[in-house]
């Protein structure tokens, strides 16, 4: 079972990638990478994932969008349940540029036999596509009382924020159920970087690698330990549940 994961660039901006495969209960990192085009970033995943493999793919976008104006059901959940660790999500409608691209990339997903799956049967194989969002599923995977910073601010401040979740991914995610191997990888065990543009690069990538894993976290668990916030017919978002 592969997992992927997809930090979507929602407008033109770059996409970060994640490619993980499940051998016994170790998540190998298979391939880590950033994109442009929407049509690069397929040609990547049908790369990645054959047509006869099995594989989620975990996607930070909005890819289902059903109402013209306002916000989507898990937009106004994720305040309401998140909302005091600052992680309410940024709200989507059909009226918004950003819309033809993030639902277009799921019809895509769609098309190449990823379905939507809000309700799934734990590691049962298939080919599946869910919607997730990096910053409350860092509050919860890592226990923490407000989310990271890393996005916005003075480069130094989102640098020393980037680091934590560098930390956060390296030392923490090895440890769990199933538990992320990350061979190595160079771009992972090189210094952070200190400017702007090679900043954002590696948060696409890091990002990309916490919607990975939340795709295997909702593959191997299910709905013991993670929440579904909407629906097929109004959006969905999957979080991961912090353990007590």
């Amino acid at each position: 079972m592969k997992f992927i994961g997809i930090d979507l660039g929602w407008k033109s901006q770059p996409s970060g990638l994640c490619c993980l495969e499940l051998v016994d209960l170790n998540l190998n990192l298979l391939n880590l990478d950033r994109l442009e085009a929407i049509s690069d970033v397929l040609f990547w995943l049908d790369n990645c994932v054959q047509l006869q493999d099995s594989a989620i793919v975990a996607v930070d976008a909005p890819t289902i969008i059903p109402n013209l104006t306002g916000s989507r059901l898990p937009d106004k959940l994720t305040h309401k349940y998140f909302g005091r660790y600052h992680a309410g999500c940024y709200p989507a409608n059909l009226g918004l540029a950003f819309a033809d691209r993030t639902v277009g990339f799921g019809i895509e997903l769609e098309n190449r036999g990823f379905v939507h799956a809000p309700e799934i049967t734990p590691q049962q194989l298939g080919r599946y596509q869910i919607e997730v969002f990096p910053h409350p599923a860092i509050i919860e995977l890592f226990n923490l009382p407000l989310i990271l910073k890393y996005k916005k601010g003075r480069i130094l401040e989102r640098r020393l924020e980037l680091i934590k979740l560098h930390r956060y991914i390296v030392d923490v995610l090895p440890t769990f159920k199933p538990a992320l191997n990350l061979n190595s990888h160079p771009v992972l065990f090189a210094e952070i970087p200190t400017t702007g543009k090679a900043l954002k690069a590696l948060e696409d990538k890091l990002d990309s690698i916490v919607c990975a894993y939340v795709g295997a976290y909702w593959w191997f668990w299910g709905k013991e330990r993670n929440i579904v916030l909407g629906s097929r017919a109004n959006g969905y978002i999957v979080i991961p549940k912090r353990e007590n």
